[in-house]
């Protein structure tokens, strides 16, 4: 995954691409096409999703069973595999969102330790 800005990318910390893939899937099963526009679009186009990043993500939380696949038809009319949340898959989405939100708090009180 990578960022647009000023066409250089940015190296994001392990594990947040897993944590905006469980994100994104809290709203129902998606095809992986559709959590990557979902992503960029949600970003402002900012996170960049690229496939050789998305797809072993992917399997990554498949095989710690935090989501599971099943396959069908896109709306477009195409076979594609559908990515759905588990319930492990919705605890651990919770508990990597209050340790990233801890994260951000720290970061901010060392950029900014006077506000």
């Amino acid at each position: 995954m990578s960022t647009r800005s000023d066409n250089t990318r940015v190296e994001l910390l392990q594990g947040t691409l897993d944590l905006l893939i469980l994100r994104t899937l809290i709203l129902g099963p998606v095809h992986g096409h559709a959590i990557a526009k979902a992503i960029e679009r949600n970003s402002e186009d900012v996170l960049v999703v690229e496939q050789g990043s998305l797809y072993p993500a992917l399997h990554r939380l498949m095989k710690r069973n935090f989501i599971s696949a099943e396959d069908g038809i896109s709306e477009n009319n195409r076979k594609a595999r559908f990515y759905r949340l588990t319930a492990k898959g919705k605890k651990q989405l919770a508990l990597e969102t209050t340790r990233w939100e801890k994260l951000v708090r720290a970061i901010g009180q060392v950029l900014q330790p006077n506000s």
